[in-house]
């Protein structure tokens, strides 16, 4: 309470005598009243033995009669109002309280923490270079070196998905005939095209129902359809890379398709997490935004309109605007797919085998519904070679 809250001089009778002589109902004469005096001293009334308060509980409104000349310096708090009938009791003096300790202006301020990428950037990048100087060697020197690339990911990407599966669903896919079927898949892809794919898918099929006989009936439904699933997700898709590099100009179809893809990821990772604000599909994958989702078709476009004036025979800019934005929209939802069943699944990434990136699978969510797209606008756009 601050001084001026004293102010006022009280009226004549409440505190003492008046120097003007007694006033009726006043106190009894005494000293004279020293008006400087009494603006900064509170006498304290004197509390009588009796009880202080009179009716029932008030409910902590503070509606309670009082009978009695009652003053405390400090409202009551969570008092307890008794009846009268009740015999009294002294009441508690309050708890001092420490005073809660003053800010040290001497202490500079904790500086506002950075916005985190959410990765390991380190990691992600020397991975990414590592896998790019791989498939670039094996893409220009020998193609058959690159078909066993996309053989070997698809074996390890069905081994992820596959173990996933079972961990956290008891879903059984068989993976034997899965792997045996998705290499045989890629390499059929390569040599005879799209027909030696659907036939191989149809065989792949055909071996996962077979091989789960073996096994006692309860889930075999589930497990099959996961199964087939997993057979066209994976290496089905993943086939139409080894038919874009069947091409005569195949090397240089896969690279713009690798291309594209990647800068359309790294445009949407970049952009959204420079900008992004209004997420893009928050039951699904709250970190992306549509402001990623721009930066991906802006990147794409412009990626795509070089790669096709330049990379391509016969190919001119404006097909290419045509393919990035083809590119950054089947990328954006292949990726919204893989996170789909990763949130049914309950986890984070696939696997834990590339640094920064997660698993093989986290890494083939943009590419494989990627691939039938820039594969079916390079046979019109230029033919298939």
């Amino acid at each position: 309470m601050n001084d001026s809250s004293w102010a006022t001089p009280p009226h004549a009778g409440y505190w003492g005598p008046s120097d003007q002589g007694p006033v009726q109902g006043a106190a009894p004469a005494g000293p004279a009243y020293d008006a400087h005096d009494a603006q900064h001293t509170r006498p304290m009334p004197i509390v009588p033995d009796g009880p202080a308060y009179g009716g029932d509980q008030d409910d902590d409104r503070g509606a309670a009669r009082l009978s009695g000349p009652l003053f405390q310096d400090e409202p009551f708090r969570n008092t307890t109002v008794r009846d009268e009938t009740t015999p009294a009791q002294p009441f508690a003096a309050p708890q001092k309280q420490d005073p809660e300790p003053m800010p040290d202006a001497s202490q500079p301020a904790p500086a506002p923490q950075k916005k985190s990428a959410g990765r390991d950037l380190g990691a992600a990048i020397g991975v990414g270079v590592g896998l790019g100087v791989v498939i670039i060697a094996s893409l220009f020197f020998v193609k058959a070196v690159f078909v066993g690339v996309i053989a070997v990911a698809v074996v390890v990407g069905l081994w992820e998905l596959t173990s996933r599966l079972q961990e956290r669903k008891g879903i059984k896919a068989p993976l034997v005939p899965l792997a045996l079927g998705g290499a045989a898949m890629v390499v059929a892809g390569y040599v005879r095209g799209a027909e030696g794919a659907w036939v191989a898918m149809a065989l792949t099929a055909l071996a996962v129902l077979v091989w789960r006989m073996t096994e006692p009936p309860e889930g075999y439904l589930k497990d099959v359809t996961a199964g087939v699933f997993a057979a066209f997700y994976v290496p089905f898709l993943a086939t139409f890379v080894a038919m874009m590099l069947a091409a005569e100009d195949g090397a240089l179809r896969v690279l713009t398709f690798l291309l594209l893809t990647v800068v359309s990821d790294t445009g949407a990772y970049a952009v959204g997490w420079r900008f992004g604000t209004h997420k893009l599909a928050p039951r699904i994958s709250p970190g992306k935004t549509r402001e990623g989702l721009v930066g991906a078709v802006t990147f794409a476009m412009a990626a795509g309109a070089l790669c096709m004036q330049f990379l391509i025979d016969d190919g001119t800019w404006w097909q290419g605007l045509l393919l990035g934005l083809a590119v950054a929209a089947s990328a954006t939802l292949g990726d919204l797919g893989e996170s789909m069943i990763k949130r049914d699944l309950g986890i984070k990434d696939m696997g834990t085998l590339l640094p920064g990136h997660g698993g093989i699978m986290d890494r083939l969510d943009s590419l494989l519904p990627t691939a039938p797209v820039v594969w079916l606008l390079m046979v019109l756009f230029v033919g298939s070679g």
